[in-house]
């Protein structure tokens, strides 16, 4: 992909976590405003749990409030692995289109099921469930296949289901969508290989190896711990400057894109295979507790009350720190305020 004779970047654990807490915003949020909320959901913003978006925004952008995940700046919309996503109203090419599939009856699909959604709503807009059974469809879901042609947005709140309408269509390249989707991946997960870009798209492997390639000339090829991979060159000396000041704490929800990893990147983050089963569990994962820049455990939360799993003894100063972020979490609804709860 990249010159063969030039010898690939060797990194150790601590640059590549660095580094994705760096472009990340974890180490340092971001000052308010439209720009920085856009930079926070780069790669989109997981809102599967409700709510969790808005918690992944308070992680990395000062000042956010309940309503944050609402900025106008802001959609919602069916993204990777056709999850529901927060990003910016700028971006839905990317997270849709970049998505439309390569096979020719997987596109004939989206397509009509798209344009048949839009004659129906006319407009207006529906709840999902409904739209299925108006169009006939024997599971509703298969409205999210419609999602990768750019012309589908959603509204979830998390009680009810998802209203749904159409928009005119995002754009009409998907491959300049598709590639601008991996660069995206490969500047917040990076370093990175085209089978993980694939597995976190949605899309066929083929399809990620296609992209990686059509991308060569702008890639850096590293040595990691758990294998060759890529990084954006342009990231080069981001990653090269290695590790730097951390945040003292941030509560990071579910399905945050800080831990939204499989296979060996994850014991990348998390090199204890107990721990990693702690944090990646097989129903909804609980939140991730980052502490000095390091996953130190899980949290959960019921109401007012937030239990955090510790891994380790945490000191004092820890302890206050997560306390402080626990207290700040912009959540609405709240009757009192929130009471942090240790297990160790």
């Amino acid at each position: 992909m990249v010159d063969p004779l030039k010898p690939p970047l060797v990194l150790s654990r601590a640059e590549i976590l660095a580094f994705r807490r760096r472009v990340g915003a974890l180490d340092e949020r971001l000052s308010p405003g439209r720009g920085s909320l856009r930079q926070a959901a780069w790669a989109g913003l997981q809102d599967s749990m409700p709510r969790a978006a808005l918690l992944s925004i308070h992680a990395r952008v000062a000042g956010a409030g309940p309503s944050s995940w609402e900025d106008a700046s802001l959609v919602q919309l069916w993204g990777p692995r056709f999850q529901v996503y927060v990003i910016a109203a700028r971006d839905v090419a990317v997270f849709s289109l970049g998505r439309f599939p390569d096979d020719l009856k997987a596109r004939r699909r989206a397509e009509d099921l798209a344009a048949r959604l839009h004659a129906l709503l006319d407009g207006a807009t529906m709840p999902y469930g409904a739209a299925g059974d108006a169009l006939g469809l024997h599971d509703a879901n298969a409205l999210r296949y419609a999602a990768t042609t750019g012309t589908v947005l959603i509204r979830w709140a998390g009680a009810r289901q998802p209203t749904i309408w159409t928009v005119p269509p995002a754009g009409d390249d998907p491959l300049k969508a598709r590639l601008e989707l991996a660069r995206r991946h490969l500047h917040v997960f990076g370093p990175t290989t085209p089978e993980a870009f694939a597995r976190w798209a949605g899309i066929s492997a083929r399809e990620g190896v296609t992209a990686f390639e059509s991308l060569r000339r702008s890639l850096t090829a590293v040595r990691t711990p758990i294998g060759d991979a890529w990084i954006l060159a342009r990231d080069e000396p981001v990653v090269r400057a290695g590790p730097g000041a951390v945040a003292p704490a941030r509560l990071l929800p579910s399905g945050d894109a800080y831990y939204l990893l499989q296979g060996d990147d994850r014991a990348l983050l998390v090199p204890d295979a107990d721990q990693r089963s702690a944090l990646w569990t097989s129903r909804v994962w609980p939140g991730a507790v980052l502490l000095d820049g390091e996953v130190s455990g899980t949290w959960r939360r019921a109401n007012e009350t937030l239990t955090i799993q510790a891994w380790a003894r945490p000191s004092r100063t820890a302890r206050q720190a997560v306390e402080a972020e626990a207290a700040a979490l912009p959540l609405p609804g709240l009757k009192r305020e929130i009471v942090v709860r240790w297990s160790e």
